[in-house]
């Protein structure tokens, strides 16, 4: 798993997401093609002995699963303190106030700086939109931020990232054959609300699985 850059900036800093504007390039842009066996669009929940406390109980969506790249969002840790109104706010956005005053998550140690929105499918934001399954899309840029501060026009359902969880060609092939993660359909109560703390175990309950019947160790990302 791809482990370059920080999270987020130094504490006390607050992340203006410079890279965030309509411009602004895609690590999934022109990613979109389907394998035969994709896994985009699916949960993937960690294992206990991850190796890695960034990823301890993760659950992440994964967004794009190809032949070359593979990126997901972590969707059950957020960011101490920082709420998409106050991002929406650092922005200079107009009517901020109108913005969610929910967490901001931390999607994943590489970019901490990008910005992300998952969102339900009923807002879309042309080509930096990415639809990836179960009416749920990915958009990369300030529009999908702008639209977060207008009630009658925003997505049901939306919540802001910070950086994303990659993986190298075949990487994550490899982490999923030694036992590092378990994939599970996607659920849009997963994905979307704020009960974060209990996001792994509901994960795994959609597969039959306690935390109790996981082994004490599992493989190393």
């Amino acid at each position: 798993m791809e482990r370059k850059g920080d999270v987020l900036p130094e504490a006390g800093n607050r992340p203006i997401l410079s890279r965030m504007s309509p411009s602004s390039s895609s690590p999934f842009e022109n990613r979109a093609a389907p394998l035969g066996d994709t896994l985009a669009g699916r949960l993937l929940i960690a294992m206990p002995g991850i190796g890695d406390k960034r990823f301890e109980r993760a659950v992440i969506f994964l967004c794009v699963h190809g032949p070359d790249h593979t990126l997901g969002i972590t969707v059950n840790n957020p960011a101490e303190d920082l709420t998409v109104r106050e991002v929406v706010a650092q922005l200079g956005i107009d009517h901020a106030d109108q913005a969610p005053e929910q967490a901001v998550l931390i999607g994943g140690p590489v970019e901490g700086e990008r910005g992300f929105v998952l969102h339900t499918d009923d807002f879309h934001s042309g080509e930096f939109s990415l639809p990836v399954a179960a009416g749920v899309s990915l958009s990369g840029t300030r529009d999908a931020l702008v639209v977060l501060t207008d009630p009658n026009a925003r997505p049901t359902r939306s919540t802001l990232a910070l950086g994303y969880a990659g993986w190298a060609p075949g990487q994550l092939e490899q982490e999923l054959a030694h036992n590092v993660w378990l994939d599970a359909d996607p659920d849009l109560d997963i994905i979307f609300d704020a009960d974060h703390k209990t996001k792994w175990k509901r994960a795994l309950a959609k597969i039959g699985v306690s935390p109790e019947q996981l082994a004490s160790t599992g493989g190393t990302a």
